[in-house]
C-alpha cells in the first residue's frame, strides 16, 4: 500500500510516505508557517520516493486536537489533494500520534499525551497499546485546565508507568505530575505525520477512509469564550 500522511495542527509541519512498507519522512517547527511549507514538502517528499499524488491508495491526515488554524490548513490541504488525485482520506488523532511515536521510539505501553491548547488549557488523552501494536484512547479527548481535569482522567490507574508525551508536559509539569506520576518524553513533543501512518493499514481494512469532501477537523475546544472590553 502507498499512503501520504500530513500534519498541521500545532507548531510542527511534517509529512510522510509509506510505499510497499518503507516510510519516507520531513518534519519542521515552523510556526506560523504551516501555509508555506506544507505543499513544497510534499512535493519535496513524493519526488524524493519518484512517485506522483495518482500512484497512492489514499491520504492520512492530522484531523486534530491542535491549533484551530493549523487543523484548518491540514484538513484542506489534504482535501485539496484528494479531490486532485481522486483519492480518498483518513484522519488521525493528533495525540494518538504522539503516543504512537512513544510506542515506537520508547516501547511504551500506557501513554498520557497533552498539547498545550493555551489559553491555561490542555488537549489531553491516554492511551494503551494494543495487541497489534497501535495505540488505543481509553479516555476522551478534551480540554480542559490541568488543575481541573475530570475525573475520567483524574481516577486512571495503570499497569505499569505512565509516559508523558507533548507540549502540555513541558508547560503545565507541576499540574499533570499530579494527574498521574509520568516518566516526560522531552523528545516527543509535537505529533509527527510517520506515527499517523500505522494507523492507515487497519483503517483501509475496515473500509475507513472516505471521500475528500468528508474529511473532518476535531477541534474538541468547539467555543471559545472572549471577554468583552468595558462598555462594550
Amino acid at each position: 500500500m502507498k499512503f501520504l500522511a500530513l500534519d498541521t495542527s500545532t507548531e510542527a509541519c511534517s509529512v510522510a510516505l509509506a510505499l510497499d512498507g518503507q516510510i519516507l519522512a520531513l518534519d519542521e517547527v515552523c510556526p506560523q508557517q504551516h501555509s508555506k511549507r506544507i505543499l513544497p514538502m510534499v512535493q519535496q517528499l513524493l519526488a524524493d520516493a519518484g512517485i506522483s499524488l495518482h500512484q497512492l491508495d489514499g491520504i492520512i491526515f492530522g484531523r486534530g486536537p491542535g491549533s484551530f488554524t493549523g487543523v484548518r490548513i491540514g484538513v484542506s490541504v489534504a482535501q485539496g489533494l484528494a479531490f486532485g488525485a481522486d483519492l480518498p482520506v483518513f484522519g488521525v488523532s493528533t495525540l494518538a500520534a504522539m503516543a504512537q511515536a512513544a510506542a515506537v521510539q520508547q516501547n511504551a505501553t500506557e501513554v498520557i499525551a497533552a498539547i498545550d491548547a493555551r489559553m491555561a488549557e490542555v488537549y489531553i488523552a491516554a492511551f494503551t497499546l494494543d495487541e497489534a501494536g497501535l495505540m488505543q484512547a481509553i479516555t476522551p479527548e478534551i480540554a480542559a485546565k490541568p488543575a481541573a481535569l475530570p475525573e475520567v482522567l483524574t481516577s486512571l490507574s495503570f499497569t505499569s508507568r505512565v509516559l508523558g508525551v507533548g507540549t502540555g508536559w513541558q508547560t503545565y509539569s507541576q499540574a499533570l505530575q499530579q494527574l498521574a506520576p509520568a516518566l516526560i518524553a522531552d523528545s516527543i513533543l509535537y505529533p509527527s505525520a510517520q506515527f499517523m501512518l500505522p494507523f492507515a493499514s487497519r483503517a483501509w481494512q475496515q473500509q475507513l477512509f472516505v471521500s475528500a469532501e468528508q474529511a473532518e477537523p476535531v477541534y474538541v475546544r468547539d467555543e471559545v469564550t472572549w471577554q468583552k472590553l468595558p462598555g462594550r
